[in-house]
């Protein structure tokens, strides 16, 4: 598989991924999170994968946008690792939420499709 195939097929990854927390379904996104799976925010540092999604089940975390326009992506066997700016609005609490990120996703490949290990945001400076 080339370079520019990988990066497609990992775009799209990127895309469902997106897709499925603006869905706000936690089934969604649970696909495409592993169990294990980490969001490292600067706000709260590891969030664990059943936070986040308790938050989302409940209503207090809702996203109803999000786009990542992806800079690098880079393969070691099964694992890729893909970085990129990330912008995203929503509600946290009953409060409205924007975020412009430097978004850092790392995917296992398992049995066939990419899953999800570790998300790490970094704000983007001056936004």
């Amino acid at each position: 598989m080339t370079d520019e195939s990988l990066f497609k097929e990992l775009e799209a990854v990127e895309d469902a991924f997106n897709q499925a927390v603006v869905s706000n379904d936690v089934a969604e996104i649970s696909a495409c999170i592993a169990d294990d799976w980490v969001l490292v925010t600067p706000e709260a540092g590891p969030v664990s994968r059943e936070g986040f999604l308790k938050a989302v089940g409940e209503g207090v975390l809702s996203h109803s946008s999000m786009s990542k326009d992806i800079d690098r992506v880079r393969v070691y066997g099964n694992v890729a690792v893909v970085t990129g700016r990330g912008r995203n609005t929503g509600m946290f609490k009953g409060a409205p939420i924007s975020a412009d990120e430097w978004v850092t996703d790392v995917y296992v490949k398992t049995e066939g499709r990419w899953i999800c290990v570790l998300t790490h945001l970094t704000p983007v400076a001056g936004s």
